[in-house]
């Protein structure tokens, strides 16, 4: 199988970071390119939150997902289907995923996810999921000001 990394938690769907990545991991899972370490948490963790953000279930999303169109497309169906969410919303949201394990409940993980990629001596350079998953998956965080 030739595997392929999902795109970037960064990108953006409709302003909303993290929607993007989701729906490419159900595509490349159909097309069987997703890598194995990300199937058994399909649906669960960030996938999770952002479907309970939007108000679909992730099983629901994943059916009109494998129907086929484009990510705007699919998240105007989560609009339809669970909650169009407020331009605040969507900021508050972006800002929430964007410094997940950055001084919060998530910060042990991120540590323990850093010693088993190797990157120990990151901690304190890496200092959130989505730049940990950035790096793991050889992408550049983007730098914020």
């Amino acid at each position: 199988m030739n595997t392929r990394f999902p795109r970037s938690v960064y990108d953006k769907t409709g302003g909303i970071v993290y929607f993007a990545r989701m729906v490419d991991k159900i595509r490349l899972q159909a097309a069987g390119t997703l890598g194995k370490d990300y199937i058994e948490n399909l649906g669960t963790g960030f996938d999770g939150r952002c479907c309970d953000f939007l108000g679909v279930k992730y099983d629901e999303l994943k059916k009109r997902v494998l129907t086929g169109g484009t990510d705007d497309e699919l998240l105007q169906w989560c609009f339809q289907h669970g909650r169009k969410r407020t331009n605040d919303e969507i900021a508050d949201w972006n800002d929430f995923m964007i410094k997940r394990g950055w001084r919060d409940g998530v910060t042990g993980r991120l540590h323990m996810r850093l010693k088993e990629a190797k990157m120990e001596h990151r901690i304190g350079e890496i200092l959130t999921m989505f730049d940990f998953i950035e790096v793991d998956e050889s992408r550049v965080p983007p730098k914020f000001a």
